[in-house]
């Protein structure tokens, strides 16, 4: 009964979170049962995907949970489009992730008291379209779900995100959510370009992934050319330099829970789409340009933790660690060495793990002290231990200390840098280094400094984020602690990924 099940999961990864936004958009506004409601389906949608990941078969490298269903059938000219799900040992890593990041974003959530249905009806939205790009087998669909989303970010950060007001300047949530929609949107110009260009020249009945790649008719020099149309698009996402501006900005006006999202999981759609697309389909186009990725991934590494040392405001200072962390995820990829892109995916995994636990603290910290600002906010260990662990446990999973999610990822970018490109390995292990120095002293500052107290009001931890840090702490633990289950999870789909697109 449980295999008939979960042989529907790919649909119900869309359609759960998509019938959670309709209940709740027949819900009367003042009801009680909105965030009941909200919790129950996003738990459903958590538990679905942590058993998709666990019945995943990682001995087959092939797509599982598969459906299609056929959208448009154009008889004249014979081309199909069709809604082609499945998941691989790649997509199922990033689907458990977005079914934990909801379920834990929605406990998160308690703070939303305005328009709390409008709130969860979007963010489902978007959760939907998360989902949606990461079983997708088919180009068009992938790209209907990007957009998915997308859009509703833009109303999430700028009616329910907050201004952050510096000594000199003003960041409005209306500037954060409007640079982030101009950002992703000119990313979803370029990637659309792309993904039309690689359907008509490969002569492909219709979108699917496969089809495509079967028709082999995409010459060395069209991949080259259309190459970065993609690492430019998904890169908006991805936060790579020089176009991760709207991110920090975008992180610090957002609710908690969408910054949750925003990091955790919709930062790895643009990643995601480089090995899809870039390795899968256009793995000429990608030898010629992945030494330009490299470098870039590499800049966002230094750039990022560098940036992060200068921030005042807590989640700018995340914000910063984001792009810098995902620059480890670029790096992984640019290799295209087994070795790197694995560490790659655990990097999209554990870093999405990492930020979602960072985010939901600061949010515990702004409720209690009302301030983000480091030299305000200093001692907090002696008010608020239990915030202090949770801060600290992801402050060292962002270094990179063994036994801790991050290390295990990082580990395995570095064996593939130094295996292919030792030069950025070193400025990788560099880039590591300047995150432990500004991670211990933002903890050093923030919660073993002197005593404010006249800035906190409360010191009690609701039972809520207890029990959504508690979630994230333990995956966090159990990836570094135990990560040959989980990497052998996606193996085969990466050495397959490799060998179909690369031939190697």
């Amino acid at each position: 009964m449980l295999d008939s099940f979960l042989n529907y999961s790919s649909i119900l990864f869309v359609a759960i979170p998509a019938a959670g936004a309709l209940i709740l958009l027949l819900t009367p506004n003042n009801s009680r049962l909105i965030n009941p409601i909200a919790q129950l389906v996003s738990f459903i949608t958590m538990i679905l995907s942590i058993l998709a990941f666990i019945f995943f078969d990682p001995e087959n490298s092939n797509y599982q949970f598969r459906q299609t269903f056929e959208w448009l059938n154009i008889v004249s000219i014979n081309k199909i489009i069709s809604l082609d799900l499945g998941v691989d040992g790649i997509s199922s890593f990033m689907v458990m992730l977005t079914g934990i990041v909801m379920f834990t974003g929605v406990l998160g959530s308690s703070s939303i008291t305005h328009r709390t249905k409008d709130f969860f009806v979007l963010y489902f939205v978007l959760i939907s379209g998360v989902f949606g790009v990461f079983v997708s087998i088919d180009l068009f669909f992938l790209f209907f779900f990007y957009e998915l989303a997308v859009v509703p970010m833009y109303l999430l950060i700028s009616v329910w995100g907050s201004s952050s007001v510096f000594k000199n300047f003003t960041r409005t949530k209306d500037y954060g959510a409007l640079k982030l929609t101009l950002f992703l949107v000119a990313g979803s110009v370029l990637i659309w370009v792309g993904l039309l260009s690689i359907f008509i020249e490969s002569n492909a009945t219709n979108f699917s992934f496969i089809d495509i790649k079967n028709h082999g008719d995409l010459s060395a020099k069209f991949q080259i050319f259309i190459f970065p149309f993609i690492l430019v698009g998904f890169g908006v996402l991805g936060g790579l330099w020089p176009f991760h501006t709207w991110s920090p900005d975008g992180h610090v006006a957002a609710p908690t829970s969408v910054s949750m999202v925003h990091a955790g999981v919709l930062m790895k759609l643009g990643a995601y789409g480089f090995l899809k697309i870039g390795i899968f389909l256009l793995p000429e186009g990608a030898q010629e340009w992945m030494p330009l990725l490299l470098t870039l991934g590499t800049v966002n590494v230094l750039y990022g933790a560098l940036s992060a040392m200068g921030q005042q405001d807590l989640k700018y200072v995340i914000g910063y660690s984001s792009v810098s962390h995902m620059g480890y995820v670029f790096m992984g990829i640019g290799t295209l060495h087994h070795l790197g892109v694995t560490g790659s995916v655990m990097q999209m995994f554990s870093h999405g793990i990492m930020t979602a636990l960072f985010f939901s603290t600061v949010g515990i910290i702004y409720e209690k002290t009302h301030s983000r600002d480091i030299n305000i906010l200093e001692g907090l260990t002696k008010k608020m231990p239990l915030v202090t662990v949770f801060f600290v446990i992801a402050g060292f999973a962002s270094l990179g200390l063994p036994s801790l999610s991050g290390f295990v990822s990082e580990l395995l970018v570095f064996l593939g840098l130094f295996k292919t490109y030792p030069i950025f390995g070193v400025l990788g292990v560099i880039g590591a280094a300047i995150t432990a120095i500004y991670i211990l002293r933002l903890i050093a500052k923030v919660f073993f400094g002197s005593l404010q107290d006249n800035q906190i009001t409360s010191t009690s931890v609701a039972i809520k984020d207890k029990i959504s840090s508690a979630i994230l702490i333990g995956l966090i633990i159990a990836v570094g602690s135990i990560p040959f289950p989980f990497i052998a999870k996606i193996e085969n789909s990466v050495h397959s990924l490799l060998l179909l697109g690369l031939g190697s």
